[in-house]
């Protein structure tokens, strides 16, 4: 598959994956900003402004958008991230630049008219409350509260009630020229198209993309963030609920540490899919958790492993121990080779599955960009998964897995868990 990537003279980057076989395109727009560039005023501007360019440009309502796009036979979407908003659409290939032409123009064009400004608002914070009311939604954002006390990444991307009543139209605008510049700005199309068609349908808008240069974010000092978290270890939310709700998480490690790759196969053998070791122990071996699982995230300077599970209160200090002692065993043995094969050509097989689609193939070319500014390809990406040890499965496991990194939240009817700090000891 040919992946191709042109940077043009104002910055603009534009990349491409084609797949002449498919019958559809999928493009997004890439900019590489999210929630860790915000001040604490500014907190939500980057989700608030992914929202207003859906409600209408100079030449379309939000009624209009919709309607064009479906009208097309596609779909139109977006997401905000940590360190990034992606506006999204997929269509068959031959309506492919009336698309582009409706996520341009919400682009180029939007009005972030007062009107629309005061009920997206109430809409944003029905939106903040209805992800509250889910314990497991509420329990990540706890924990993220902990694992990064006082920093951007520490907060939730939808902002505060009281930050976003202070992002007015001239705030919100402010920031949007600040940070949606050509070259902070990524085009990415995979699909029915060569990258001489993308770069043709694209010339037309380029040179209205305003300039500047690439915002930069308050980066995450490793030892005061551990000196922070070791104060802030247990978070507990008390709810009443029918479970508890917990996310058990430690600091990981950024997406250009090398550590990375036995830190997905470590990730994958504990607890990512149904032959991890923690859902065979907690589920099939004594079927005290529904649901439980363990996930990784990575950010320029940064990174993260949580693990999360839904437990009966009476059964939340066994759960602890089990996991706690999980965590032990991988420091204290190294995994034996049969078990971080099989992890290896899950997680690789998952990466070859995920990219059989316009749609995903879009966005791993958007992450690529996003993440390291080029296109790295998928051959060294399985390479440098299938080169990892055992003894570096473990390696990471014992720079990661100690006792004074991790945190605990739980969204629970339980009133205080004071109890269970001791429980969080690896040794």
């Amino acid at each position: 598959m040919k992946h191709r990537l042109t940077r043009l003279t104002n910055g603009l980057t534009v990349a491409t994956a084609a797949m002449p076989h498919m019958a559809s395109v999928s493009i997004g727009v890439w900019v590489g900003v999210g929630s860790r560039f915000e001040t604490p005023a500014q907190a939500g501007a980057a989700h608030f402004i992914e929202h207003l360019l859906f409600k209408g440009t100079r030449q379309r309502t939000a009624r209009q958008i919709s309607e064009e796009v479906e009208g097309l036979g596609g779909y139109l979407n977006a997401y905000t991230s940590e360190d990034h908003t992606c506006f999204h659409a997929k269509a068959r290939a031959d309506r492919f630049p009336a698309l582009l032409e409706v996520l341009m123009d919400m682009f180029l064009g939007s009005r972030f008219a007062s009107v629309e400004i005061a009920k997206e608002r109430v809409v944003i914070k029905e939106e903040r409350s209805s992800y509250r009311d889910q314990p497991q939604h509420l329990v990540q954002e706890l924990l993220n509260e902990s694992l990064w006390p006082g920093h951007p990444l520490g907060r939730a991307i939808e902002g505060t009630p009281r930050s976003l009543d202070g992002l007015d139209r001239a705030r919100l605008r402010e920031f949007f020229r600040a940070n949606y510049v050509a070259g902070n700005t990524f085009i990415v199309a995979a699909g029915k198209l060569t990258h001489a068609e993308l770069l043709r349908a694209v010339a037309p808008f380029a040179k209205h993309f305003p300039t500047g240069p690439r915002p930069v974010c308050e980066p995450v000092s490793g030892e005061k963030a551990a000196q922070s978290s070791a104060m802030h270890r247990v978070r507990l939310h008390t709810k009443a609920t029918e479970q508890t709700q917990l996310a058990l998480g430690v600091r990981g490690v950024s997406r250009h540490d090398d550590r990375r790759f036995p830190l997905r196969l470590l990730n994958a053998l504990l607890g990512e899919c149904m032959s991890s070791r923690l859902f065979q122990s907690l589920r099939e071996d004594r079927g005290i958790a529904y649901d439980v699982h363990s996930s990784v995230s990575s950010f320029a300077d940064c990174g993260d492993l949580s693990i999360y599970a839904g437990v009966d209160d009476d059964k939340l200090e066994q759960v602890l121990r089990l996991i706690t002692a999980e965590l032990r065993r991988l420091t204290a043995k190294t995994p034996p080779a049969s078990e971080v094969r099989r992890a290896r050509d899950y997680v690789i097989g998952q990466f070859d599955l995920a990219l059989e689609g316009t749609e995903p193939r879009m966005a791993w070319l958007g992450e690529q960009l996003i993440g390291h500014g080029q296109l790295i390809p998928a051959a060294l990406t399985r390479e440098r998964l299938a080169a990892v040890t055992p003894a570096q499965v473990r390696a990471v496991a014992r720079d990661l897995f100690r006792s004074d990194r991790l945190c605990l939240a739980l969204v629970s009817p339980l009133k205080t868990a004071a109890h269970l700090v001791p429980l969080l000891q690896i040794g």
